[in-house]
């Protein structure tokens, strides 16, 4: 995929508006623009997430929105980091598929360029082999996940990068919050301290 062509899907995929509150170091305030999380998170909708929680299959998540060429632009955010911090970056919204070690998911083995393989050519003496000498389904690695929109017409996930670094997790999504325009505290529009971008 060319760089302009990820570029252009990434702009589709749900992204987290900057306008975020951040509530000490451990919670975050975002607005969900976009719908890649439809229907369960629609754009305009403010979530709250906890930055220390450790994931576990099927929670959304917030993490940063990958580089589009090679390289990330930037080392991981640090856990400790402020207000001024997260908001530089951009995030992110997406369901937690797998975990390191789990099988990689139906939907990103069919997607290109994950497609799998043909199996190889096996020797008649490896068929009568017991089932635990013959190669299971591939794994997640270590220290990576796997990320998929509940959206998948309108989501850029790891069908399309791939695995996804753990250390790049913002935090897991606790619950909706009610609308901003009901809650003037909490304005995306005029936040107390800059936030947060996600998708």
């Amino acid at each position: 995929m060319s760089a302009a062509t990820a570029a252009a899907l990434l702009g589709l995929a749900g992204l987290l508006s900057a306008a975020a509150v951040l509530l000490g170091h451990r919670l975050v305030v975002v607005t969900v623009r976009g719908v890649s999380m439809a229907p369960a998170y629609r754009d305009g909708d403010r979530v709250l997430v906890r930055r220390t929680a450790r994931p576990t299959r099927g929670q959304v998540l917030v993490v940063e929105r990958p580089a589009v060429h090679t390289r990330w632009p930037s080392r991981p955010l640090p856990a400790g980091a402020g207000a001024r911090a997260v908001g530089r970056r951009q995030w992110l919204i997406k369901r937690l598929a797998a975990l390191p070690g789990d099988p990689v998911p139906e939907p990103m083995l069919s997607a290109s360029p994950f497609a799998r393989p043909r199996p190889p050519r096996v020797p008649e003496p490896m068929l009568s082999a017991p089932p635990l000498a013959r190669p299971g389904p591939p794994r997640v690695p270590a220290g990576s996940l796997v990320l998929l929109g509940d959206n998948p017409q309108h989501s850029v996930d790891s069908r399309h990068f791939g695995f996804y670094p753990a250390d790049r997790v913002l935090g897991t999504v606790v619950r909706p919050l009610r609308p901003a325009r009901t809650r003037g505290q909490l304005r995306s529009a005029s936040p107390r301290r800059p936030g947060p971008p996600a998708g």
